[in-house]
């Protein structure tokens, strides 16, 4: 995946530094991501107590990836992290229905923050593998996705554990970025 994505943003975006964070429920995935982007493999996590964060190079581009923790206690400190993103990752467990309405709380709230205005947010629907995962109109619904008017979102349907759906998760957000 890692060669995959390095093709993608060849020569795209220039020498820039782009900052992105991985939020989302605990247990939603984004340790996974971030190191099936980075490494391309598959590594042992435990839950994330404050952040993971690498550097993911792309040719010219490089990706100063921050993976924040998900837990109930850790998401009011989400904003300490806002200031210069260009892009938010939103990691949802699909096959998680009964936190859906929890996910859409976090969601609108981190929305709602200055330091966000107008940040493309790329929705990731993990555990599409999983059996009873929420399909994405469900998904749409649940998290109220509709409703965002002030700035480009998209939402795709993804395991991280096999990499399904992530690569043309990033071509989209290879190509908003470069807008």
């Amino acid at each position: 995946m890692g060669f995959i994505f390095s093709k993608l943003f060849k020569g795209l975006l220039g020498d820039q530094q782009m900052r992105i964070i991985i939020i989302g429920l605990d247990n939603a995935g984004k340790t996974t991501i971030l190191y099936r982007l980075h490494l391309d493999e598959i590594v042992p996590t435990v839950p994330t107590v404050g952040f993971n964060v690498e550097t993911v190079t792309y040719k010219n581009l490089k990706f100063q990836v921050w993976d924040l923790g998900g837990q109930t206690g850790l998401r009011p400190y989400w904003r300490c992290y806002y200031q210069d993103t260009n892009a938010v990752i939103f990691v949802v467990d699909s096959a998680d229905r009964e936190r859906i309405e929890i996910a859409k709380q976090e969601l609108e709230l981190m929305l709602q923050e200055e330091e966000l205005k107008g940040v493309p947010v790329l929705v990731l629907a993990n555990k599409q593998d999983l059996p009873n995962a929420l399909n994405d109109q469900e998904i749409c619904n649940g998290l109220g996705l509709t409703a965002i008017k002030n700035r480009p979102w998209s939402l795709f349907k993804i395991s991280a554990m096999n990499g399904t759906g992530l690569q043309e998760a990033f071509e989209w957000l290879v190509d908003t970025l470069k807008s």
